[in-house]
């Protein structure tokens, strides 16, 4: 069914690995497509103190949380996982013998080329076929339509069911691991700009200079609002240091696998990780998500 067009989608049935903020996105949109079941697991519905309100606000958005992994994907045509980088093996390790044979896997994380070979590796012998995924710009706002690029032997094969579906896919390769090469190295790139605004911000205003740091860069670079800029760097990194951090773990490993130390790409990730745990620890609470760059600043002044 699943390597064809599916005219029905009443006879589709979808798994979910991992319903944080990119499961719960893709798990709304998919039930507005009328499948003919949609499930999903998150390792979270484990967790005590938070098992209750994950599986009742899956339940709230039309979809069935699962006992367990392996049960989630057990019946499913279409298993697509969107767990944090560093859950990417674990997550197919959980479900790779539970899987029907023939089904597609799709693997919309940020992991290194090798770690997607590796989860291929499981997928297949497993007689599933896995398809690499890259997303390529933050989830929201475009929802399901975010642009991915697919890689592998199977990503031409299971291509029209996901256009079907409502995704917006183009091939980058039919060599796995080329999709992830190109997110790792844009990683590199953008979560890089982020640690480095932020840096810069955070010292510039420890000194009082950030008036004439920020209309230097404007008179260096000026196609970039950088108000603007270190507002929404620090809003992101703040609410989601931690995933951007273990994001950027792959990215390093990414850098390392291709036979470069990667310097830039450990650093950025110890600065998510560092902001990571001043939100953990509540610096931020009393906050709004939209705060500006200078309330965040001094906030971490005041920790």
């Amino acid at each position: 069914m699943a390597s064809e067009v599916v005219d029905d989608l009443s006879r589709l049935r979808v798994a979910l690995i991992g319903y944080g903020e990119v499961g719960r996105i893709l798990g709304c949109a998919l039930h507005a497509r009328g499948l003919a079941s949609l499930s999903t697991f998150d390792r979270l519905f484990d967790d005590p103190a938070r098992r209750e309100a994950m599986r009742q606000r899956a339940r709230d958005d039309g979809v069935l949380p699962a006992a367990t992994a392996a049960t989630a994907v057990a019946d499913a045509d279409l298993v697509l996982c969107a767990v944090t980088a560093d859950q990417t093996s674990a997550a197919a390790q959980s479900v790779a013998a539970s899987l029907r044979a023939g089904a597609f896997y799709v693997d919309v994380n940020s992991a290194s080329p090798q770690t997607k070979c590796n989860c291929a590796a499981l997928i297949d012998a497993a007689n599933g076929r896995y398809v690499e995924m890259a997303v390529m710009t933050s989830v929201p706002p475009y929802g399901i339509r975010v642009p991915m690029l697919s890689g592998g032997p199977h990503a031409a094969d299971v291509a029209p069911l996901l256009a079907t579906l409502g995704f917006r896919v183009e091939p980058a390769s039919d060599k796995l691991g080329v999709a992830s090469a190109i997110k790792m190295c844009r990683s590199v790139i953008v979560k890089g700009m982020e640690a480095i605004v932020i840096e810069s911000f955070l010292t510039a205003r420890r000194y009082g200079v950030e008036r004439q740091v920020l209309a230097s860069l404007a008179e260096t670079f000026p196609g970039l609002d950088w108000e603007k800029n270190g507002d929404y760097f620090f809003q992101r990194v703040v609410a989601h240091g931690k995933r951007r951090a273990e994001e950027m773990r792959e990215a390093a490993a990414t850098v390392r696998e291709g036979g470069l130390e990667p310097f830039m790409a450990s650093a950025i990730a110890d600065r998510h990780a560092w902001l990571a745990a001043l939100t953990a620890a509540g610096v931020f609470a009393d906050l709004p998500p939209d705060a500006s760059w200078r309330e965040f600043a001094d906030q971490i002044a005041k920790s």
